[in-house]
């Protein structure tokens, strides 16, 4: 109870000097703090941004990098690829689900050519080089890649594939500290700075201040366990990231990832969402997870996953996310990955391979029965399996689960299995329900005035599914429109 009490909103009137002043206080410096504070400043506000870390960057500047747009980009002409609004709106409507906001997916894709315009024209590059090689992301500079399983069942059957994983152009690539999200970042903040808007580092945020109407006038934040009061004239941004690391809360929301966070960091511990909640806010969604299973896909891709019983449940052709998905909630994290030798080594020859995990198989075996056995799966239940796999994969099909012909091959002797019980991981999707302006909801429906937010802390246009560069794409997106509405008092 106490540590809910910290949360609740300061009357407006009880501040009697405030530290810092601005038309618009945006709290996070993120891609969706970045991108609001910008736009905020082009419309004609002092902008302020306060930071909780020492720098700019957060959980984007550490990622890969996707930004999930297309419709038609520049870049996808320029590659040889069609693509309209409509048919990036049918594929995100089925991959994101289920209940998805589709007046937001909608506004989202007809917006999504105008908005890579936008970031080419703030300075990010993007390479003129497509890659279409399974993989979490190009091992070079490329910067187009098919991110979300566009091009794999069942989706390719939905929706024209294209892809529209939207990579920034990288500089001295170090996976996991210099990769896409920082160059994504780099000239966004840069961008920033240049327009005038000032931010504080090493600031949390730990209350909202409200005046008598409930128009949201400021922010309780701490700086070394140090108060400080900040006025916002006209508004207040929440771009905070998620709850990942709440673990109190992913415990409450989302217990499936409990005790795996991946693909976030710390400072995604949710008081965005607390500090709004205290205000009556509207959440959505808090149970969606994103989910990654923990496999080099260029090894997955030649192999078949099996569940717990042997069977095979899921298409190896399709986005790790989506596998990691099924792994996790539909099959109780259990799986394995089967491979033949050959397979194997056709593999780790492939360019895309991923060194780090490049590993031997947890079994290995001379004939299917053995490596059953080795297993301890349900004796002819692998067998069955594999037999009926390479029944059809003589002919190049996969009548089951669609996997494309170009990866459907039998699987031989001598062969061996991974061991994926438990290699999964992922971030939480949920958060504040917004309008297309931004604007947080409160649980009448009504927009709490004075208080906007995007990026992680928002239920975005994820709703269940996902894809590589939607937190990105729509961070980046509803950053630019919180910090317009939060200028002009909307």
């Amino acid at each position: 109870m106490a540590e809910t009490a910290t949360v609740r909103p300061l009357p407006a009137d009880e501040v009697t000097a405030w530290d810092l002043e601005a038309d618009v206080v945006v709290i996070g410096f993120g891609i969706a703090g970045v991108c609001a504070a910008i736009e905020a400043r082009r419309a004609g506000a002092d902008v302020l941004v306060l930071e909780r870390t020492g720098g700019w960057g957060g959980a984007a500047a550490m990622s890969g990098g996707f930004i999930y747009l297309g419709g038609g980009t520049a870049l996808q002409r320029t590659l040889g690829f069609e693509d309209t609004a409509e048919n990036m709106e049918k594929f995100l409507t089925a991959a994101l689900g289920p209940g998805v906001d589709e007046a937001k997916i909608h506004d989202y894709c007809q917006g999504s050519v105008e908005h890579f315009d936008w970031l080419v024209a703030q300075g990010v590059p993007f390479k003129e080089e497509f890659w279409g090689e399974p993989g979490y992301e190009p091992p070079g500079d490329q910067g187009l890649m098919y991110s979300g399983g566009e091009n794999a069942a069942p989706f390719n059957a939905i929706a024209d594939p294209a892809p529209r994983g939207h990579l920034a152009r990288t500089r001295d690539k170090k996976l996991g500290e210099k990769g896409g999200g920082y160059m994504l970042m780099e000239p966004l903040a840069h961008q920033a700075e240049e327009l005038g808007v000032r931010h504080e580092y090493d600031v949390r945020l730990r209350r909202l201040v409200v005046e008598d109407s409930g128009r949201v006038a400021g922010v309780v934040a701490t700086r070394y366990g140090k108060p400080l009061h900040v006025r916002a004239a006209r508004g207040v941004v929440l771009a905070t990231g998620s709850f990942a690391y709440n673990h109190e809360m992913v415990e409450r929301f989302a217990p499936r990832i409990h005790g795996r966070p991946t693909a976030t960091v710390e400072e995604h511990d949710g008081i965005g969402i607390r500090v709004a909640q205290a205000l009556g806010a509207e959440l959505a969604h808090m149970d969606a997870t994103e989910v990654a299973l923990v496999a080099d896909p260029q090894v997955v891709v030649r192999g078949i996953l099996v569940n717990g019983r042997g069977q095979r449940f899921v298409t190896e052709d399709t986005y790790a996310g989506r596998m990691g998905q099924a792994v996790l909630l539909d099959q109780e994290n259990q799986a394995y990955l089967i491979i033949d030798e050959a397979a194997l080594e056709a593999a780790f020859e492939s360019q895309s391979s991923l060194a780090f995990l490049r590993t031997a198989p947890t079994w290995v075996a001379e004939t299917v029965a053995e490596l059953e056995s080795e297993m301890k799966l349900p004796e002819r239940a692998l067998q069955s399996t594999i037999e009926l796999y390479n029944h059809h994969a003589a002919q190049g099909e996969d009548p089951f689960l669609g996997k494309k012909r170009e990866w459907v091959k039998p699987i031989g002797t001598p062969l061996g299995a991974y061991d994926l019980r438990g290699y999964t991981g992922g971030f939480t999707l949920g958060g504040l329900r917004t309008d297309l302006d931004s604007r947080v909801l409160h649980v009448s429906g009504e927009p709490i005035p004075g208080l906007y937010a995007a990026g992680r802390v928002t239920s975005g246009i994820c709703a269940g599914g996902y894809a590589s560069g939607c937190s990105l794409g729509d961070g980046s997106f509803y950053g630019r429109r919180a910090g317009v509405s939060a200028a002009e008092g909307k």
